[in-house]
């Protein structure tokens, strides 16, 4: 049976995409996210607003999101947490 990802599991995956994929498109980010819409949307609103992600729309109004200092900041911490987690056999 599949285990199902933790919201903290979530985050990381979306901010991770985010990072590896510098500017993703909002199609291209909810595919990576495996997410529904309405899931992903709560999600993406809640990293906007923490500042964990910005939305950028260029002249042609075109949508992507970005990754920012904090957003970079809470993957190196959760980094440190799973390293710690995985020494621990937990």
């Amino acid at each position: 049976m599949v285990k199902k990802r933790e919201r903290l599991e979530v985050i990381r995956d979306i901010l991770n995409s985010i990072r590896e994929n510098k500017n993703i498109k909002p199609t291209r980010l909810l595919y990576a996210s495996n997410l529904s819409p309405q899931m992903f949307k709560e999600y993406i609103n809640e990293l906007i607003e923490k500042k964990f992600i910005s939305l950028d729309i260029d002249e042609e109004e075109k949508k992507t999101f970005s990754l920012t200092k904090r957003g970079n900041e809470f993957l190196e911490e959760y980094r440190i947490i799973e390293r710690f987690v995985e020494n621990f056999g937990l």
